[in-house]
């Protein structure tokens, strides 16, 4: 963007928050860098036992490997995270850090629902019955209802996967609208001939799929985000908890430094949200299919139908 033609660009910030350690140390250092920045967010926090440690096995997929390889994700994450539900039942988040999840509330910042188990979800999410969808659901949003006194409006499913079952738990439950899939605008998503309600999708890579792959590293990451960002066009941008709040810290408020100099502005989801016309949008399915960077499928927008 160049200094003649810059005009404020619109980013949604969404901050998906997985685990103990990202809700207990990762909140308060990003709820103090936006607090500096006066920018807010879309926060989706995980309430459920964090059993994340079991993703251990997935060491023997190839992609996933490379991915914690890629991402030095010992030192990114920490053992506590990669160990937690593995040897001993996975604390329950919303008990433990109640306290962190009310503060981002109470700082005014959106607050949406991730996931009840993480892991759970997005590693079984499929074989899920609709009952056992929409008791995920439930749980986690009256987990979520009762630290911040607020009604929660939105969701953003775990791991970006979301089958066409879960999308209808979704439906029954009520929200407002979802953040379930990456895409490139906001759609009507279509199931079974079923209009339901609308999706943001996510735009932009994440620090975990972009890092240690075709040159980018933390000296070059915050450049390569900033130049993926299209005026004129939907832009919703991933951080986590465990990353942006913690290891990278200091990238991130880097970051939104370097952005403001740009014009370009962080936002709530809803803020997006709430300029769209519904009735214009298109209708469109899903798709399931992989992302590089990531390991296994993941939710796509389909072409409009």
């Amino acid at each position: 963007m160049s200094p003649a033609s810059r005009q404020p660009v619109a980013v949604g910030l969404r901050i998906d928050v997985d685990t103990l350690r990202g809700t207990q140390r990762g909140v308060p250092g990003l709820l103090e860098v936006l607090r500096r920045h006066r920018v807010s967010g879309s926060f989706y926090f995980s309430v459920g036992p964090d059993n994340m440690g079991r993703n251990l096995w997935r060491l023997l997929k190839p992609a996933f490997l490379w991915k914690m390889l890629r991402s030095n994700a010992a030192s990114l994450y920490g053992w506590d995270i990669l160990l937690r539900g593995t040897f001993w039942p996975g604390p329950v988040i919303a008990r433990r850090a109640g306290g962190e999840i009310a503060a981002a509330a109470a700082a005014g910042h959106e607050i949406g629902f991730h996931a009840w188990d993480h892991y759970r979800w997005q590693t079984r999410v499929e074989r899920f019955s609709p009952a056992q969808l929409r008791d995920s659901m439930e749980r986690g949003i009256a987990a979520l209802q009762a630290l911040t006194g607020q009604r929660v409006g939105t969701s953003a499913v775990a791991g970006w996967r979301a089958t066409e079952a879960a999308l209808l738990a979704k439906q029954a439950v009520g929200f407002d609208y979802n953040s379930d899939c990456r895409g490139h605008g906001p759609f009507i998503p279509v199931v079974d001939g079923r209009e339901l309600a609308l999706q943001l999708p996510v735009t932009l890579p994440t620090y975990d799929e972009v890092i240690g792959t075709a040159g980018v590293d933390d000296a070059s990451y915050n450049a390569h985000i900033l130049g993926a960002i299209k005026p004129g066009a939907l832009n919703v941008y991933t951080i986590h908890a465990e990353v942006e709040g913690v290891a990278r810290v200091e990238l991130f408020d880097d970051l939104l430094t370097t952005a403001a100099q740009r014009g370009i502005v962080f936002q709530p989801l809803r803020q997006l949200v709430a300029g769209i016309d519904r009735a214009a949008l298109p209708r469109c399915g899903i798709a399931l299919r992989p992302l590089p960077g990531r390991e296994g499928w993941i939710t796509w927008q389909g072409p409009a139908l």
